[in-house]
């Protein structure tokens, strides 16, 4: 099984890459509070470097962007030099590694905001959910509405954290528009009630997701960056769904086409419940964007090689599986039995459940 396309090279846009498989951004929050990686991270990831492309866990672009305590960031010089190590592993292990720049929007609590400010988002609507604090997990705060002359300022904030992924030796970016943050929150009517240029028409309403995505790719070349869509997933922030939403995803996959995109990562259906892909024409946003695809949810070994051999994606995102497993892609080239990682070490601590495992391998299914 191992000449299965799923093993096998390809591009995505000038990203070269060993196998199909993905390593799905994962948050294990394991930062300092300040956003800066420890040398944790650089064993970790060094760990699973035979991914044929590890898509870091998402990394704040701003102190304002940050929604959940001991996440990193990508917006100091001190960022950078502690990334640094983390790329130099997983290039001398000859794998791939880009950063997924993040902003939360209003999925934040002020305690994790600059001297307590309210988070910001499209529109002063507060999201359902939880995010996790020093504290403890906490409902997020009621945010403000932003400015319209303030958005400039959060692109170039995208601008800025591109090129210091450059500085850290990263092989591109991941735009993280999906799962209910920032840039999701501005393309969803459901959350984005604005009457100027950044709201209303779905132009308005992706115009922000547009704008941070060329001034990412103004850095590194639109073929080295990459985008996440989750058109169906209301599970963080309890977001409800863009009242058009295969209007506004074609649009917006047709609009990431014309820029030459690396790759479109899509989270197929429900992030955190029944998947639910059958409800989204999944095949018409391959198509409106016209390059590589990425599927992601709940893949497992099987459905992944029917995927790639039967040319309905280009590679496969795997998440929780690399958590316990991170010679992932030989077991699924052996078809050998996954470990099944504790819930209790996902997110906080230290080693333990990060990059080493002490709990009973009878959990192997």
């Amino acid at each position: 099984m191992s000449t299965a396309a799923l093993f096998s090279p390809t591009r995505l846009g000038a990203i070269e890459v060993r196998n199909r498989i993905a390593m799905a951004p994962l948050t294990r929050s394991r930062a300092g509070m300040d956003g800066v990686q420890t040398p944790l991270a650089v064993d970790y990831y060094g760990q699973r470097a035979s991914a044929g492309l590890i898509i870091t866990e998402a990394t704040n672009i701003s102190r304002q962007g940050r929604g959940y305590a001991y996440t990193p960031g990508l917006y100091t010089d001190a960022h950078v030099a502690a990334w640094k190590p983390v790329t130099d592993a997983v290039h001398a292990a000859g794998g791939r590694i880009v950063v997924q720049l993040w902003h939360v929007g209003r999925m934040s609590h002020t305690s994790l905001q600059e001297d307590g400010a309210a988070p910001v988002a499209p529109s002063a609507i507060q999201a359902g959910g939880h995010v996790f604090t020093e504290a403890g997990y906490a409902p997020p705060s009621m945010p403000r509405a932003l400015a319209t002359e303030e958005i400039a300022g959060i692109v170039d904030d995208y601008h800025q954290a591109a090129r210091r992924a450059k500085d850290a030796g990263f092989d591109g970016v991941e735009v993280h528009a999906a799962n209910g943050y920032l840039l999701e929150q501005f393309l969803r009517d459901s959350t984005n009630h604005r009457d100027d240029r950044y709201g209303g028409s779905v132009e308005n309403c992706a115009r922000l997701l547009l704008e941070a995505t060329a001034a990412v790719a103004e850095v590194w070349g639109a073929d080295r960056v990459g985008l996440r869509l989750s058109p169906l997933s209301t599970a963080i922030g309890d977001t409800p769904l863009d009242s058009r939403t295969m209007e506004t995803h074609l649009y917006v996959a047709r609009r990431l086409g014309e820029l030459g995109l690396a790759y479109l990562h899509v989270v197929e259906g429900q992030l955190h419940a029944g998947n639910g892909a059958d409800d989204f024409d999944v095949k018409a946003l391959r198509e409106a964007f016209g390059g590589a695809y990425l599927a992601n949810n709940g893949y497992d070994r099987q459905r992944a090689l029917d995927a790639t051999a039967g040319g309905h994606a280009d590679m496969v995102a795997f998440g929780k599986p690399f958590i316990g497993n991170s010679d992932l892609v030989e077991r699924l080239r052996t078809d050998t039995p996954l470990f099944d990682a504790p819930t209790a070490g996902y997110f906080g601590g230290g080693a333990e459940g990060y990059t080493q495992f002490t709990a009973p391998q009878a959990d192997v299914a």
